[in-house]
């Protein structure tokens, strides 16, 4: 018997019994639509992570305030400990350090022309940009006089542009913080949300002296306080002296004792940030690997109906082999029956794994990425199943004895 007389033999076969045929392949269909849509789930959520790693600024490291005791309890941050000349001494000292931004944030109303929004405005100098790959769309940065003189100029970012300008330009246009009237001059590239689902764009940012005399009205004795240090290393292989380089100036800076503890914390953000990602891609692994074990278990219902099939055909199959046909060609037959199954279940379930995961997109608003690969890995493991569980019932079929076949009742 011919290959392609071996194929239409099985379609023929499958044929005769649709409605059973259909449901031995739901378990592949389910099987590959589920490993299609956790696959493209858990990519989406990797490539988000890797989005986030890249808004945040690469080889960052981020200190802030220490930590002070009340009531027996730690309070995180709540000592300023940080200054602006800690800032100006880690990238003058520390030559793993490229930038470092002193940084001040508070939250107010912006005001401009008819509209307000409630947003983040950032006191920081020219590092900021530095250390957060964060580029302009439109205008400037900040001049030397304006950050040592507390100029009434801001920075804005996309979401803010939106609120209170619309489609304006606002370039040169005046907002309102706090009561204090800022010259808007430059306009920040779109960036998104955070790894913790902030929006970024929501920000204004100031000269520091800016936030700290005009905005928020500091007293003298505490304008060189500042509440976080950005810093940016020279490259990811400068991230553990970068680390080091700094705790160990600050602690000096700070006139620590050796068995006094830091009275800042230094954090690695790309560590976290890649520590995150790769417990996504683990979290994707298992997802896929729980999809996987309902293609085994379609796999296991190819395997029980094939032996059924063998069951009721045992007179055909011994008049086929009384009449000339060999082994291998009952062999083959069954082998192709399962393998049919396996590959027209996985082609549904290809379909309804696409539509599965443009609804988890539009419906439940989460970022998936449907790769080819993904497709290609479902359709083979498919294919593989029907062989491994097609091949135990098609040798039985063509181990029977002729002459026991035909007697078969």
């Amino acid at each position: 018997m011919t290959l392609l007389a071996a194929v239409r033999a099985a379609w023929r076969a499958l044929l005769a019994h649709p409605m059973r045929s259909m449901l031995t392949m739901l378990g592949i269909i389910i099987g590959v639509a589920a490993v299609i849509t956790m696959i493209a789930i858990g990519t989406g959520a990797q490539q988000r992570v890797s989005q986030q790693i890249q808004a945040l600024g690469s080889n960052l490291i981020s200190v802030s305030p220490g930590a002070r005791t009340a009531s027996g309890a730690r309070i995180s941050g709540a000592t300023n400990t940080l200054t602006e000349d800690d800032a100006l001494a880690i990238v003058r000292e520390l030559p793993e350090v490229v930038a470092a931004s002193p940084l001040s944030r508070t939250t107010t109303q912006a005001i401009a022309l008819n509209a307000n929004w409630p947003t983040t405005v950032i006191g920081s100098n020219n590092d900021y940009f530095a250390v957060r790959d964060w580029m302009l769309v439109a205008g400037r940065y900040f001049e030397p006089a304006e950050l040592s003189g507390a100029g009434k100029v801001a920075v804005i970012g996309q979401t803010v542009v939106r609120e209170l300008f619309g489609d304006a330009d606002p370039m040169d246009q005046v907002i309102r913080v706090n009561r204090v009237p800022l010259t808007v001059i430059g306009v920040l590239d779109h960036k998104g949300q955070n790894a913790f689902g902030a929006d970024q764009d929501d920000v204004v940012i100031v000269p520091l002296a800016t936030l700290h005399k005009r905005i928020q009205g500091r007293p003298t004795s505490r304008l060189r306080s500042i509440g976080t240090i950005s810093v940016k290393a020279r490259d990811a292989g400068s991230m553990a002296a970068a680390e080091v380089g700094v705790r160990e100036l600050l602690r000096q800076r700070h006139r620590l004792q050796p068995q006094q503890e830091d009275d800042f914390s230094v954090r690695n953000l790309s560590e976290v940030l890649a520590a995150q990602e790769e417990s996504t891609q683990v979290m994707t692994l298992l997802l896929a690997a729980v999809a996987g074990i309902s293609l085994i278990v379609g796999g296991i219902g190819i395997m029980n109906i094939m032996l059924v099939s063998v069951t009721e055909r045992t007179r055909e199959i011994g008049l086929r082999m009384a009449v000339g046909a060999r082994g291998r060609d009952i062999l083959t037959q069954f082998l192709i029956e399962a393998v049919t199954l396996s590959l027209v279940g996985g082609a549904i379930g290809i379909g309804l794994g696409a539509l599965s995961t443009w609804a988890v997109a539009a419906f439940a608003g989460w970022q998936v990425v449907l790769t080819a690969q993904s497709i290609v890995l479902a359709a083979g493991f498919s294919a593989a199943v029907g062989i491994f569980f097609g091949f135990y019932p098609a040798q039985r079929a063509a181990s029977l004895l002729p002459i026991q076949a035909l007697r078969y009742e």
